[in-house]
């Protein structure tokens, strides 16, 4: 009888498979003591071992990928067997590059003495160096992105098909950390930037903190040229200046407090802002610098001025529908746009203005984290909307001492105060460097 043998091509990595380690991680990070910021974190990948470099090499793809995917302070691959480093000393060896928490993640597909032994080899080490979190993260195992890379293999088998060399190209298919490249132009690796104006002080910026999202190259700053609103703009804003009586207020305020007028269309919705002594000059000044905005929601990124950003060479992070936010939220039992705010400390550290403008739980995630874990962002705008634990969040915005802050202390709010308010600061940051 004839049988016909059809090969298809190894299973190797794959962007499903890379999701999988995804989620396998963030499930690890929720059974942790402690919140760290991952540049705090060592990611562990061991694999089986073989006596073939080229497939050892697949496992420092791995851990080098997810390394810079998910924004870990290193990685570090060590294998069960043949290969070395064995999976004892490896881990033994990495509890001494100095990082509070190890995440130890086996390159398996199921269970067995090998993944045992590395549990085992995790524990052991976890016992001499109790000062050392280590988190063991469970093998691929049964899931619907395993099966779907087997059967795109066998059918790649059956119709003959070859395999590109650049099955992992973050511009071609979506890979973890840069889905949002996928059809991007491919930027060069060494540009210098031009026109960037140097970092504030900042006295605890994480040493490895950037102004980027996702490893992005630092996009290029124009000089930026004074704002020019448009005539119906301006015409509204010399409506909203004869409009009341503005000497009540500090000067300082006046952009911001009318922008949020000019936004809602309602006079009366300053009466209950509360902002916060030099909160406009330190969100301007750290503007200046590059900081990164961040958002609870799209939004509050969307209401952002394009071409102020673009000025200013200010980087958006809005995690709230990333998958990792998806799996954090899930893990944690928290609501995403929480999640989001989490993962923001996680990988920008301080040098940041954080804009919420919709979730609650998003200020309270960030109240949270200031008062844990240190963090100290230049400024906080909270000016969630709704029913449900707004006025209490905005209230703990208020009593925090150790943040800049601008907020109200009524149910209303929304994404476009948070927005204006936003932009409100973007434009005097760019008029200012205008005239400098």
């Amino acid at each position: 009888r004839h049988i016909d043998f059809q090969y298809g091509g190894a299973m190797e990595l794959h962007p499903l498979l890379l999701k999988l380690f995804q989620e396998r991680i963030v499930q690890a990070e929720s059974h942790s003591r402690q919140c760290l910021d991952r540049s705090e974190t060592l990611l562990v990948v061991v694999g089986r071992g073989t006596t073939d470099p080229d497939i050892n090499s697949n496992v420092n793809k791995l851990a080098r990928m997810m390394e810079e995917g998910m924004g870990f302070g290193g990685s570090y691959v060590c294998y069960s067997g043949t290969a070395h480093p064995l999976v004892a000393e490896g881990i033994e060896f990495a509890v001494g590059m100095g990082f509070k928490r190890m995440i130890v993640i086996p390159y398996f597909l199921f269970t067995g003495i090998l993944v045992n032994r590395i549990y085992q080899a995790a524990d052991a080490v976890s016992e001499r160096h109790p000062e050392i979190e280590i988190l063991k993260a469970k093998y691929l195992g049964v899931h619907q992105h395993v099966t779907d890379v087997w059967l795109e293999k066998a059918q790649e088998g059956i119709e003959g098909k070859a395999v590109m060399n650049c099955s992992l190209c973050k511009y071609r298919v979506q890979i973890v950390g840069f889905e949002d490249e996928v059809g991007t132009e491919q930027r060069a690796h060494h540009l210098h930037v031009r026109g960037k104006h140097e970092p504030l002080f900042h006295p605890h910026t994480h040493s490895n903190t950037t102004a980027l999202v996702h490893g992005h190259e630092e996009a290029e700053r124009t000089i930026p040229e004074r704002y020019q609103p448009h005539p119906l703009e301006s015409q509204s804003f010399k409506i909203i200046e004869q409009g009341r009586d503005w000497s009540g207020f500090p000067q300082q305020h006046l952009p911001i407090l009318q922008r949020l007028v000019y936004t809602s269309g309602d006079f009366s919705v300053i009466d209950d802002v509360r902002i916060s002594e030099n909160a406009i000059e330190m969100g301007v000044r750290a503007l200046i610098s590059g900081c990164s905005v961040i958002t609870d929601v799209s939004m509050v990124q969307s209401g952002l001025k394009r071409k102020l950003l673009s000025q200013l060479a200010i980087e958006v992070f809005c995690g709230v529908h990333e998958e990792e936010t998806r799996l954090l939220s899930q893990a944690k039992g928290i609501t995403r746009s929480a999640a989001g705010i989490r993962r923001a400390w996680m990988q920008l550290g301080n040098n940041v203005i954080v804009a919420i403008g919709d979730a609650p739980t998003a200020v309270m995630e960030a109240m949270r984290l200031v008062k844990v874990h240190k963090w100290s962002p230049h400024l906080v705008i909270g000016l969630p909307v709704g029913f449900i634990e707004t006025r209490e969040c905005k209230a703990e915005l208020v009593q925090c001492k150790s943040v800049a802050h601008i907020t109200n202390t009524s149910n209303r709010g929304g994404s476009p105060w948070a927005a204006a308010a936003m932009n409100a600061l973007m434009i005097q940051a760019a008029n200012r460097l205008a005239l400098a």
